[in-house]
This record gives C-alpha cells, sequence and structure tokens, in this order.
C-alpha cells in the first residue's frame, strides 16, 4: 500500500474511531465498572468483531447482507434488542461494595463476559459490514495482491480504534470513575451507561 494512501486510510481511522457509538459506550462503561486496564478486554472483543467484518467484506458477504434487506433487518433488530437488553440489565445492576481496583468500581467483571461482551457489540451491527463495504475498496487497489492490502487494512484499524478506545474513550470513564466513587456513583454510573446502551439500541432499530 502506498504511503499516501496510508496516511489517508490513518485519518479516515481517525476520525472513525472518535465517532461515538456502541464500542465507545461499552468501552466507558467498562472502565468506569471494572478498570482502566481491565477494560481492555472488551476493545479487543469489539476488535474480534471488527476484524470478522473486514473478512466478511473481503469475502463478498457483505454484498448479499447489504442486498437482502430481510436479513440486513434481522442482524439490526437483534443487535438492537441485544443493546437495550445491556442497557437494562446495567441500569437495574446493584452497586457493588467499595470502589474496585485502577478506579473500578465494585467488583470486576470476569474477562471472558467482558470480551464475549465487545465481541457481541460490535458483531450485531450490519451497519458496520454495509459501511466497511463502503470504506474497504477505496483503500484497496484490485491490480495488487489482496492478501497484503487487506492485512495492512485491519491491522492499521485495529491498531487506531484500541489506541483511541483505551486512551480516550476508556482514560475519559476512568476520570469520571474518581468523580463518581463509592455506591452512590456507582449507582449513577450504571442508571447512565444503562440508559445510554438502551439509546444506541434504539437508534440503531430506527434508523435506516
Amino acid at each position: 500500500m502506498p504511503l499516501s494512501l496510508w496516511l489517508a486510510l490513518v485519518g479516515a481511522g481517525v476520525l472513525i474511531s472518535f465517532t461515538p457509538g456502541a464500542g465507545a459506550v461499552n468501552t466507558m462503561s467498562n472502565a468506569m465498572t471494572s478498570g482502566w486496564a481491565r477494560s481492555i478486554w472488551g476493545i479487543l472483543g469489539q476488535q474480534a468483531a471488527l476484524l470478522i467484518h473486514i473478512v466478511v467484506v473481503a469475502a463478498g458477504v457483505g454484498v448479499l447482507v447489504a442486498g437482502t434487506p430481510w436479513l440486513f433487518d434481522t442482524i439490526r433488530y437483534a443487535g438492537a434488542a441485544y443493546l437495550v437488553y445491556l442497557g437494562v440489565r446495567q441500569f437495574l445492576t446493584r452497586p457493588g461494595p467499595g470502589v474496585g481496583t485502577d478506579g473500578g468500581a465494585g467488583v470486576p467483571e470476569p474477562v471472558p463476559s467482558m470480551f464475549r461482551r465487545g465481541l457481541l457489540v460490535n458483531l450485531t451491527n450490519p451497519k458496520a459490514i454495509v459501511f466497511f463495504l463502503a470504506f474497504v475498496p477505496q483503500f484497496v487497489r484490485p491490480d495488487r495482491p489482496l492478501a497484503g492490502q487487506y492485512a495492512v487494512l485491519a491491522a492499521t484499524v485495529v491498531a487506531i480504534d484500541v489506541l483511541v478506545m483505551w486512551f480516550f474513550f476508556a482514560t475519559t470513564a476512568r476520570g469520571l470513575g474518581r468523580l463518581t466513587a463509592g455506591e452512590s456513583g456507582s449507582r449513577t454510573v450504571n442508571r447512565v451507561f444503562g440508559s445510554l446502551f438502551v439509546g444506541v439500541g434504539v437508534l440503531l432499530a430506527v434508523m435506516h
């Protein structure tokens, strides 16, 4: 991939990662409830989903999803329902005893659970497939070997998203966590992020 094209990819990747969405909400929620360091596991789950989206688009399956309304809607509503479920569950969660290590409130969530939720939050968003279907071809030259180009694209997008999620969204949430320590603060965090998850889920369901 030429340097000029790669730099354009970096710029686009940064803008995409800084755009708030379900992944950012999930990252901030993890940072405030389980700590900044442990939030990386949810971020890695989100990146695994991102890689799956890229593979799906590269394999041409994305065209099928984008061109099949009922399949697209089925995935879209399933993703929206999952986000609403996460929101309601977090909204109703009782505050844990005290403040956990690394700024997290209460008992940290197990790593597999954080990774799985991050994976599902991004994986059940069919708009991501459609987006990558439009995004990826801009940075791939069909007259050159594709495997290497897709590898560079995936590595670049994942690296940028990890840095933005961990060092911007998780760090921002870490600072807010210090202001919401204690049982009352934990309850506020759960209600705020529970509401955000529900809001993102509703938007995903109603936007076309």
